[in-house]
């Protein structure tokens, strides 16, 4: 088994929250929740179903890219 961390951005989006992957957005790495923590639970999930689609390519995984944002956090996937 593998594990990746990933960086991604949560932020307060009107009545919800938005969290994406700057690395993994091209793909689809974006998704919301109407809390924090169900949007990071949702985008999870996404970088999970990426991941797994590119490994089913053969495609390389990309590299995680340095971040500061302040609504940042890191996402664990493991395959």
């Amino acid at each position: 088994m593998k594990t990746y961390i990933f960086r991604v951005v949560v932020e307060p989006d009107e009545d919800r929250w938005h969290a994406y992957c700057p690395v993994l957005e091209k793909y689809g790495a974006s998704t919301w929740g109407y809390t924090r923590e169900e949007a990071l639970k949702n985008i999870q999930e996404i970088l999970g179903m990426i991941l797994e689609e590119l490994v089913e390519e053969g495609s390389s995984i990309p590299a995680a890219e340095q971040m500061t944002a302040p609504t940042g956090a890191s996402v664990t996937v493991s395959m």
